[in-house]
């Protein structure tokens, strides 16, 4: 059918449902619904023996009903009453589980009761078995999977309000679990009168704090949090038996040494805040022995509510604890040696200790950062990796070491992290015996392997590679070739000469290969099927453009089925976009070829409309760049609007992009970027925004990667909030929300203001808030909402022939 024809009758649909956009769900589109009601394609964990693929089924789109069971909002968390688990919103549902036996190709299906629903799924450091939580209808129970396909239960009254809440021991026999305490009786219930008011108090000290969501607000808030994030921990062997672990407490974190003689947790402690979530709260780092006796506390920090705004700001004392990886018992942490204010003038940031068991040596000194630590990938007494980073310059070091010569250091690398074509790639991580995470090295031991994402300008090829040890250049030993993307999985031999990858192209679905490095043949160990063929006949390509000022720009032109251009015309268009902040302009220029990916959309995508006759530009590159120590929020107006001119001249040039009929949309960071290109430009027929902030003053303390206050860049905040400018937006905009948006600082609060702002200059406004949604929302009938919305809107306001606007016309003169 021709795409004209498509058009004319999806516009006379349209327009009839559009009749009453109404307060019920809408369906979606039935092109869009189908593909939302197929199931998911199912995800893949390799054992650590690789000899063993997990085949994980993945639940669909919850439902609004499940979406909307009571929860409690404390410190920054959102948890289930009912199982005291986190809540729906918070966690991807699993329904089934198979095993793959690499070898053989032989699966076998895991017997579990119809209608089980699981979660984070993790293998035993032996490869054996697969351990999971389970939710009940009043609780959370622990399983355990073996690879015969049997199943069962092995604890039950797990508490999950903090996450994951089991890990393995080291030997593969138990897990230490978190559970509820026994006997802990009924919950707190608030008084019905209050007996006074709610005091807060600043004693001229400053602490200032970004805008959290889901705080304490009160004594029973505080009452509520102890209750039912109170966790006792216990060993729990696979036969069942369970033997309790040290005394109850608010365990945020725990992980066993890899000799299983320790264990390592970080438990919170009063006084709370009503500032700030939890986990700013105060803290004790401690190490006890396996059975709970007491051994070393590494600190007891107090509520760190007086750190400055700047993203790499942290707290005094030892912090990010850890064990190293390749030692027996070794405790891990960093300090900072700025006082936690990375704007301090000093050669050293952070440094790195180490202190091993029984712990009563004093600790030593692994090496210094000149930024702020990141994180170490162990290897062994000789070799090490130190990795640190620093926002402000986005420069990154990589340091080698030898844990073995505590104090020496030698720098690697020093690189712009955002430099995709620089990227060298990082180590591959394998799970050692302990089931703790270390460097692979070659069979040799002069090398380790690594992997990377490949991106050049013609596409990302992802590589195998080794890193000499002494220092030097990397060698490639296998790259991954067109029109492939494929990424390394794991390595099967110590040769680095078999290996396993996730193979897909533009057409072929996301699959597992074992292949040999030498040569081209490849085994395929899944074959999983495309999960929305409706989208197989929609063209893809990667286009590059300059902005006035000669910066290098580019993104993903999708086309609708069927369509050409020749026959057809240029079609209505959707620029779907994000900005990001740069220090360097050759870095934000860099372009990277996408042909080679699948595409397929899930959940809210706005690719969905490339089924009502859009064409879409998906990711165009919206630049922001501050060089020399330049903000690059002072000119983010100018540069984003040079940035969207560009884009639309592109799409115009090519003929397939109509710039009469051009609409604009972004979530989050990208709808407070389309309600700015409203405001300062007359490029767009309608606009997308959800899930935005636009009102800047509203998030004083910083916002995205703003560092500075509101009171540090009054003129900045004000020119940036596009609710400034609410009287000057025009075009029609189309603002969602999700009820219960849990994000940092995109509130609800912000919809709600800038739609009233916008009602009342005139505007022709629509405001559609989710019930119960979070920040990405999450609902099947939600999802449906939102596509209907955007679809309507559209249709609407862009789909129909109409004057075009005078940036229109000059983008079309242009041609």
């Amino acid at each position: 059918m021709r795409v004209g024809i498509c058009l004319v009758a999806l516009l006379l649909a349209s327009t009839a449902a559009a009749q009453t956009p109404g307060s019920a769900y809408h369906r979606a589109p039935s092109a869009i619904a189908k593909v939302l009601e197929t199931p998911p394609t199912p995800v893949v964990a390799v054992s650590p023996d690789h000899r063993t693929l997990a085949i994980i089924d993945r639940e669909n789109l919850p439902t609004i009903a499940n979406l909307s069971k009571p929860i409690l909002r404390l410190g920054g968390y959102r948890i289930d009453t009912a199982t005291n688990g986190q809540a729906e919103v918070r966690v991807q549902w699993l329904t089934g589980l198979a095993f793959k036996d690499v070898s053989s190709g032989r699966t076998t299906r895991v017997a579990l009761p119809a209608g089980t629903r699981f979660a984070a799924p993790d293998w035993s450091p032996d490869g054996s078995r697969l351990a999971f939580y389970v939710q009940g209808s009043d609780g959370l129970t622990l399983w355990v999977a073996e690879r015969n396909g049997t199943a069962r239960a092995v604890a039950t009254m797990i508490n999950g309000t903090f996450g994951t809440p089991f890990v393995w021991t080291p030997d593969s026999k138990a897990l230490i679990v978190n559970t509820v305490p026994g006997g802990r009786g009924a919950p707190p219930v608030a008084a019905t009168t209050p007996t006074g008011p709610i005091v807060q108090e600043s004693a001229g000290r400053t602490s200032a704090a970004r805008t959290y969501e889901d705080l304490l607000g009160d004594a029973h808030d505080e009452a509520l949090f102890d209750y039912y994030f109170t966790g006792q921990l216990v060993r729990v062997a696979l036969d069942g038996n369970a033997q309790p672990i040290g005394t109850p407490g608010l365990v945020t974190e725990f992980s066993v040494s890899p000799n299983g003689r320790y264990l390592l947790t970080e438990r919170l402690k009063r006084p709370y805040s009503y500032l700030l979530p939890a986990r700013f709260f105060p803290t004790e780092i401690a190490v006890s022995t396996i059975d709970g006796q007491p051994v070393r506390t590494l600190v007891d920090r107090p509520l760190a509510d007086d750190l400055p705004v700047d993203f790499d700001a942290t707290v005094k004392g030892p912090r990010e604890a850890m064990w190293r990886s390749d030692a027996p018992a070794t405790l891990v942490w960093a300090e900072a040696l700025d006082g936690g204010n990375p704007r301090a003038k000093v050669a050293f940031h952070d440094r790195v200790m180490m202190q091993a068991a029984p712990f009563d040596a004093a600790p030593v000194e692994l090496a210094q950062t000149p930024a702020r630590y990141s994180t170490t990938m162990w290897g062994d007494d000789g070799f090490a990796l130190v990795l640190d980073s620093e926002w402000r310059t986005r420069t990154e070091h990589r340091f080698a070491v030898a844990p073995s010569q505590p104090g020496k250091t030698r720098l690697l690398m020093t690189r712009n992290y955002q430099d995709q074509y620089g990227d060298p790639g990082e180590p591959i991580l394998e799970e050692n015996a302990a089931g703790k995470p270390v460097m692979r090295f070659t069979a040799s031991h002069d090398a380790v392997f690594v992997t990377g994402d490949g991106a050049t300008k013609a596409g990302a090829f992802p590589f195998l590679a080794t890193m000499p040890l002494a220092g030097g250049e990397q060698v490639r030993r296998w790259t991954a070739k067109s029109p492939y993307y494929e990424t390394v999985v794991a390595l099967l031999d110590d040769q680095g000469q078999r290996i396993l990858t996730r193979r897909e192209s533009a057409t072929l679905a996301p699959n597992y290969v074992i292949r040999t490095v030498k040569g081209d043949d490849a085994k395929p160990i899944t074959a999983f099927a495309d999960p929305a063929p409706v989208f197989a006949g929609v063209t893809k390509r990667t286009i590059t453009y300059a902005r006035a000022d000669g910066v290098p720009l580019s993104g993903t032109l999708y086309l609708p089925a069927g369509y050409d251009p020749k026959r057809d015309g240029p079609l209505p268009t959707l620029l779907w976009a994000y900005p990001a902040e740069y220090t360097d302009a050759t870095v934000a220029g860099q372009t990277v070829d996408q042909g080679n990916r699948f595409v397929r959309p899930r959940g809210i995508s706005h690719l969905f409309l490339l089924t009502q006759g859009y064409a879409i530009l998906d990711n165009p590159a919206m630049p922001i760049i501050g060089e020399g120590g330049a903000e690059a929020n002072d000119t983010y107006v100018t540069q984003l609007q040079q940035d969207a001119q560009a884009a639309v001249n592109a799409v115009a040039k090519l003929g397939v992009g109509d710039p009469s009929r051009m609409a604009v949309g972004g979530h989050s960071y990208g709808a407070f970027m389309t309600a700015n290109l409203l405001a300062h430009t007359t490029l767009f027929r309608a606009g997308i925004a959800r899930s935005g902030a636009y009102n800047r003053t509203l998030t004083p303390f910083g916002f995205q990667a703003e560092q500075r206050t509101y009171w540090q860049a009054t003129p900045t905040y004000t020119e940036m909030s596009p609710f400034t400018y609410a009287d000057r937006i025009k075009a029609p905009i189309l603002l969602i929300h999700g009820g219960a948006d849990d994000n940092s600082g995109t509130f609800p609060i912000q919809s709600e203001r800038m739609y009233a702002a916008l009602k009342g200059n005139g505007a022709t406004v629509r405001y559609v808030v989710l019930p119960n949604e979070p920040h990405g929302y999450r609902a099947l009938e939600s999802t449906e909402e939102t596509l209907w919305q955007m679809t309507d809107w559209l249709d609407r306001h862009v789909k129909p022939a109409g004057a075009a606007s005078s940036s229109a016309k000059s983008a079309a003169a242009d041609k």
